[in-house]
């Protein structure tokens, strides 16, 4: 009889993997509520929990967390108390629990039932620790834990810790090493074709193109994502590859292509923060840390040593158990991804908001609102500055004539000047059409104006070329310096705007200082 129950646990496990999760879930109460076997009754709750858990029962799976937690002293089945602090690990990772999920993995390491590996504890500690943003991509944690499932020859769970690499290479501005760890395991994720991670590859090759500024590779792996992708999904993969597609074609001056990609990325946006905010309200923060503190007294280091010395009398019913460990590890392996994905997002969306689309630079709002707070610190230490205001000349003509493309190639090629003529602590950004503003840090009037005429002679001497076009470039340049005028962001900006005229009205092509006469000398 208690093989039959077994049997009807399996099945139950094998009808969740292939995506029925409601017919799975009836399978498992009828194991826990019948089988009248503790240890089975336990690994079908813990299984239940990742069933509610992929079907965004938040809700409900966290009630029941909150049972076996409690229920987790009283169990003695090394392979079914493994199996419950896995999933509890999983559910607390995915309620942004980040120590609490650490805390019962690190459990799962001192309690591996006999004939299994270390990968899977150290996967979802270095989960939680990426989740948590405690990690980088040369942290020993994921080093050990990659070199830990590949000894195990677990690929499934080692490209799933690579795929966590290749995200913080991106994070970090490394799109080269990204690119290069997916040609690494390019030949793996062929042979074990798994759906999740055909996808993360697509995606994280899209964004390291848009970084590396091929727009063409970009768009390409970007619709292989949507391609490949079910019609009504909403992915956290669908939301990255259609954001890396609005980038490109706006970039590109796609008026009408970008809208109606952002209108996708907005419904993914929108689903994935429903999602967080459904996850926020299912769990009660105290009560998980209560029944933690619980266990904690109940004495959990002492059990874990005598379950450790229970491992060699399970060593031949632990064998019967293997395929569902493995089996169960594709499962976690696309919660996983789908967990550090959220995290991600939310970094990629904050840096969008402060930059500029075009050029890639600070906006008008943020060079204001950065420009405040390093003119606050400078004027307490105090230090010099330069406000520099830029301004193409005839910009509007080189429009008219060559056109739209035209201009948004002079708009970037002279983001890409400034760029080489500036410090890393200078603040650098777009104020509107052709205007361009520079905080020069720790920099008096003389420095200033050496900065500026060098820049200014920069794009005088760099034409640019475009479809067989050439347009020759200049720029006018104002600069106010705050050993003249002070460190209030609002005077610098008047008396550089009032430099900018002047330069203007005196034939272009050169740089003023307001505190110059009326007909100042070319530059």
């Amino acid at each position: 009889m208690s093989e039959q129950w077994h049997l009807r646990y399996l099945d139950a496990w094998e009808t969740m993997f292939e995506g029925d999760y409601a017919k799975s879930e009836v399978q498992l109460h009828d194991v826990i509520d019948h089988s009248g076997d503790t240890a089975l009754s336990t690994k079908a709750s813990a299984l239940l929990l990742t069933n509610l858990a992929a079907n965004r029962r938040y809700e409900e799976a966290f009630t029941l967390a909150n049972r076996l937690t409690i229920e987790l002293p009283q169990i003695k089945d090394p392979l079914a108390r493994y199996l419950l602090l896995m999933n509890l690990s999983q559910m607390l990772d995915l309620a942004g629990q980040i120590d609490l999920a650490i805390k019962y993995a690190r459990m799962m390491e001192s309690a591996i039932p006999p004939g299994e590996s270390l990968c899977l504890p150290r996967s979802l500690e270095v989960a939680a620790l990426y989740d948590g943003k405690r990690l980088a991509s040369s942290s020993p944690e994921l080093r050990r834990a990659i070199d830990t499932c590949v000894a195990a020859h677990q690929p499934v769970a080692a490209n799933s810790m690579r795929f966590i690499q290749g995200s913080l290479y991106l994070d970090e501005d490394q799109p080269d090493k990204a690119m290069t760890l997916l040609d690494q395991i390019g030949p793996s994720l062929r042979i074990n074709h798994y759906y999740p991670h055909m996808l993360s590859a697509e995606v994280e090759r899209a964004q390291a193109y848009a970084k590396l500024g091929d727009d063409d590779g970009a768009r390409k792996a970007a619709l292989n994502t949507v391609a490949m992708s079910h019609p009504g999904d909403i992915s956290e993969w669908l939301r990255s590859a259609y954001e890396v597609l609005y980038q490109v074609e706006k970039r590109q001056g796609h008026s009408a292509a970008a809208l109606s990609y952002y209108e996708h990325y907005v419904t993914q946006d929108r689903g994935y923060l429903n999602d967080i905010s459904a996850r926020t309200l299912a769990y009660d923060e105290t009560q998980q840390h209560t029944l933690v503190q619980k266990l904690e007294t109940e004495g959990l280091s002492r059990q874990n040593s005598i379950l450790r010395l229970q491992q060699a009398l399970a060593t031949k019913a632990a064998e019967s158990s293997r395929l569902y460990i493995a089996l169960l590890l594709v499962v976690l392996a696309s919660i996983v991804f789908w967990l550090f994905r959220l995290s991600r997002a939310l970094l990629r969306f904050k840096e969008l908001s402060h930059l500029d689309g075009l050029t890639g630079i600070f906006n008008h709002q943020h060079f204001m609102t950065e420009a405040d707070r390093a003119l606050r610190l400078l004027e307490k230490k105090p230090g010099g500055g330069c406000l520099v205001f830029i301004d193409l000349d005839h910009f509007k003509q080189i429009n008219d004539t060559y056109g739209h493309p035209m201009g948004d190639a002079v708009l970037r090629h002279t983001v890409a000047i400034c760029r080489r003529q500036l410090r890393p602590t200078d603040l650098f950004g777009r104020l509107g059409g052709e205007e361009f503003g520079i905080l020069l840090h720790e920099c008096t009037r003389d420095q200033g104006m050496a900065i500026a005429d060098r820049i200014r002679i920069a794009v005088e001497t760099s034409p640019i070329e475009v479809d067989g076009s050439v347009a020759s470039l200049s720029a006018s340049i104002g600069l106010a310096s705050t050993d003249i005028y002070g460190y209030e962001l609002q005077r610098l900006c008047r008396e550089a705007d009032a430099a900018l005229y002047r330069a203007k009205r005196s034939g272009r092509n050169r740089v003023v200082t307001n505190t110059e006469s009326d007909n100042p000398a070319e530059a």
